[in-house]
């Protein structure tokens, strides 16, 4: 099965903070899914083969003057529609229902009472837990419309046909039976086979390389991370001796980066494996530079010259393989706001318009637990798949300024320390992203008899399940401490550690 022809659920986004966990409550009951603006025409969602339509959540009240509206061709029930909270509030306006704003937000947890045990209730057990966050409430539904279960403030569920909405969030861990609502959705109603499955993915996914590759030649951009590990290795399936990897040395990596790669990919892989040395290459890029989307992009751009430095030393090459992922592109882009982009990858936002090479990325539609799965399906050890997220831009985005020498060589010790330390401390697994970050201010401090005037280290540890959203990691205090004290008494050039205990959102992952 193509691509295009894959059965599909289109999210459409209006804002809210939780669009990229229904994605994710989707994908994991099987069923493929994409996220897309919500002003999509129907015509376009027709054409990716869409089976289902799930309306977001938003922050804004639809009498707004910048109220997002979505395409009211959604609206003739050709496809099936299941508007969330401020999905259905648009539905239900759009077709001649009452919407009114409430003096008081109705946020957290709640009862609902099922009036109709059948259609997206069906099987929802009567007087359940689900989770509420709005401001304005539906007080009367549009002709045809049913109330299928209610709270005791607002109708909380309704249908007609093949259109339907919910007041709450099916898709947080909150609503006890969220899983039950959206099932009932994507099989019993849009009547979907749920054949989302990595191994479904991995025989695609080499079809599709191959269709597009044919008998030329590949380059792919190897990090020593999960994302390009398993873009490599999936690669080789299918294309053999067609496929060279690129590693490249730029000087902004972990430590002993370069020695563990060649041993897993070139020894235990066999796969073509050329290695640039280039870290002098990519500091002067760097130097003087401290704005974190010009590092990204001057990083991006000097990669690609080397890859296409490369290719024309391999003889004739096409195509650039990379692993982006599918948090990458939707972070890149703003789906309901094209200003509102949080930052520009490596992956994404790095390439330069003329670059002579074709793209593949095969992880493009995958989240980032789903590629760990898809490691495993492929033969990766544990070690690798559950392996810590890495950036592309390497640790030129966790010294805050100026990259240098001497402030890498400082980062890689205390990021090496650190993991070191979690890892003995049994800990590693039980956080997602663990990191450091150097900070551009020196503190005053004293070791012996010494005054000292050094680097402050922040140290960042996260868990999450895709990188859309993450949670600081509560760390034992021994671990804790155990780690400072290492850090400032054996790395030269700190005296101070920090610890980062910002979740995403308000922050970001990384610093920068």
């Amino acid at each position: 099965m193509t691509s295009e022809k894959r059965e599909r659920i289109a999210i459409l986004d209006f804002g809210s903070q939780y669009t990229q966990l229904i994605a994710r409550k989707v994908r994991e009951l099987k069923v493929y899914c994409e996220i897309l603006p919500y002003n999509i025409s129907l015509t376009k969602l027709k054409e990716k083969n869409v089976r289902g339509i799930i309306l977001s959540g938003g922050p804004k009240s639809i009498y707004e003057e910048k109220a997002l509206k979505g395409s009211t061709d959604l609206l003739k029930g050709d496809i099936p529609l299941l508007g969330i909270c401020y999905g259905m509030q648009w539905l239900v306006h759009e077709l001649g229902g009452q919407v009114e704003h409430l003096e008081r937000r109705e946020y957290g947890k709640t009862q609902l009472y099922v009036d109709e045990d059948k259609g997206i209730l069906e099987g929802f057990q009567d007087g359940s837990t689900v989770w509420m966050s709005h401001g304005d409430t539906v007080t009367a539904l549009p002709e045809g419309f049913t109330c299928l279960g209610h709270t005791d403030d607002t109708y909380g569920a309704i249908q007609k046909d093949n259109i339907m909405g919910v007041q709450f969030h099916p898709e947080v861990a909150h609503t006890e039976q969220g899983k039950t609502l959206l099932s009932n959705f994507l099989f019993k109603i849009a009547k979907l086979e749920g054949d989302w499955t990595m191994k479904s993915f991995v025989d695609q996914s080499i079809a599709e390389i191959k269709g597009k590759v044919g008998n030329k030649k590949v380059i792919c951009a190897l990090s020593g991370g999960v994302d390009s590990s398993v873009t490599a290795v999936l690669l080789q399936k299918a294309m053999g001796d067609q496929l060279t990897c690129i590693f490249v040395n730029n000087g902004l990596l972990r430590m002993k980066e370069e020695e563990n790669v060649k041993s897993l990919f070139k020894e235990h892989f066999k796969i073509n494996l050329n290695v640039v040395k280039a870290e002098d290459r990519f500091l002067e890029k760097l130097a003087g530079v401290t704005d974190p989307e010009k590092k990204r992009k001057l990083i991006g751009h000097e990669f690609i010259a080397i890859f296409e430095e490369e290719a024309h030393r391999l003889g004739h090459v096409d195509f650039l393989a990379q692993g982006t992922l599918y948090p990458d592109i939707i972070e890149s882009q703003s789906l309901t706001n094209p200003s509102a982009m949080i930052k520009s990858h490596h992956n994404v936002g790095g390439l330069p318009e003329a670059m002579k090479l074709d793209l593949i990325e095969p992880l493009k539609e995958l989240f980032k637990d789903e590629v760990r799965v898809l490691g495993k399906e492929l033969g990766l050890s544990d070690q690798m798949v559950y392996r810590h997220p890495f950036p592309g831009p390497g640790l030129a985005i966790r010294i805050l300024g100026e990259v240098t020498h001497e402030r890498l060589e400082i980062l890689r010790l205390a990021d090496a320390i650190a993991i070191e330390e979690i890892i003995n401390a049994d800990l590693y697994n039980d956080i997602w992203q663990a990191f450091v970050v150097l900070l551009p201010v020196k503190t005053v401090g004293v070791m012996g008899d010494d005054r000292t005037y050094e680097n402050v280290a922040a140290l960042r540890c996260v868990n999450s399940s895709d990188g859309m959203t993450a949670d600081w990691y509560p760390f034992p205090y021994d671990t804790l401490a155990r780690i400072a004290n290492r850090m400032i008494n054996e790395v030269k050039g700190v005296n101070r550690v920090v610890y980062d205990v910002t979740s995403k959102p308000p922050g970001t992952i990384e610093w920068e």
